[in-house]
Formats: C-alpha cells, sequence, structure tokens
C-alpha cells in the first residue's frame, strides 16, 4: 500500500510538471535572451522584447525551454509571466515602467528609495554597458570560471 501511495504522489507531481508544456508564457522584461542551453553563460540565439509571447516546452525550475516561431531555446525562468501585460495606447507608462512593476518595483517604493538620496545615474550607466559575447566567452575561459547554471 506504501508503495502505491509513493507511485501515486510521484504520477501526480509528473503530472503537474508536464500540465503547463504547451502553454504560452509572455516576456516580462525589457529584453531577455532566447539562449542555447539552460545558463547564464549560454550563448544568445535572439533577444526577444517585453511582451513577445512564447510556447513552454518545459519548464525546470530557474530556466524554461521555450519555442518561438520554428526556434527552440532557454530563458530564465524569473523572466515569463502567464499573463500578458499589455500598455494602453493612451498610456504614458512605458514598458519598463510595467515590467518593474510586475517584479514588484512600485512607483512609492521608486520615490521612497529616491528620497533616501539613492543615485540611479550610477545603475542607468551600468545598464548600458554590453559586453561583446565573444569577449564574455574569452573572459569566462581565461579566467577557468563554471559556464554557469
Amino acid at each position: 500500500m506504501r508503495k502505491f501511495a509513493i507511485v501515486l504522489v510521484m504520477s501526480l507531481c509528473a503530472g503537474l510538471a508536464f500540465s503547463q508544456t504547451g502553454q504560452t508564457r509572455y516576456v516580462a522584461v525589457q529584453n531577455t535572451a532566447l539562449k542555447s542551453s539552460a545558463g547564464f553563460f549560454a550563448r544568445d540565439l535572439r533577444t526577444l522584447s517585453f511582451g513577445d509571447a512564447v510556447t513552454l516546452v518545459r519548464d525546470n525550475g530557474k530556466w524554461s525551454q521555450v519555442q518561438v516561431g520554428n526556434q527552440t531555446g532557454w530563458v530564465a525562468s524569473s523572466n515569463l509571466s502567464a499573463r500578458r501585460v499589455v500598455l494602453p495606447s493612451s498610456s504614458s507608462v512605458s514598458s519598463v515602467e510595467i515590467a518593474l512593476a510586475g517584479k514588484g518595483f512600485t512607483p512609492e517604493m521608486e520615490l521612497e528609495y529616491r528620497n533616501s538620496g539613492l543615485d540611479y545615474s550610477i545603475v542607468d550607466q551600468m545598464e548600458q554597458i554590453e559586453v561583446p559575447q565573444d569577449d564574455l566567452f574569452r573572459f569566462i575561459s581565461d579566467g577557468r570560471l563554471f559556464t554557469g547554471e
């Protein structure tokens, strides 16, 4: 009887894991890379933008394998949402603000941080830095770093 209960629980868990496949997910950040494998240092296949629809192939927790058109790759699961957020055409809210709100960063929280004297201009400058992927891979190789998860 105990073996039956264990098999039943494992079957239900597997069913839940696979029941989400084939469902549509939406990019919930301004931009994210579709990667060749599940790992931060994996090669970029293409860039996906806020609101882009993808089809979930499988989810392994931190990474989701998705299909976009005829291309399959991996995206950080935290960059996807089951719900699509759409900006009204008359809205003055940017996609960046919507993405931040989706992550829990509210206008009130931003105001609180600004009033505390924090300077975000440095963060804005850092976000503009782009390192060519070949340079990044050379750095990882030369430094004998792990390729990431």
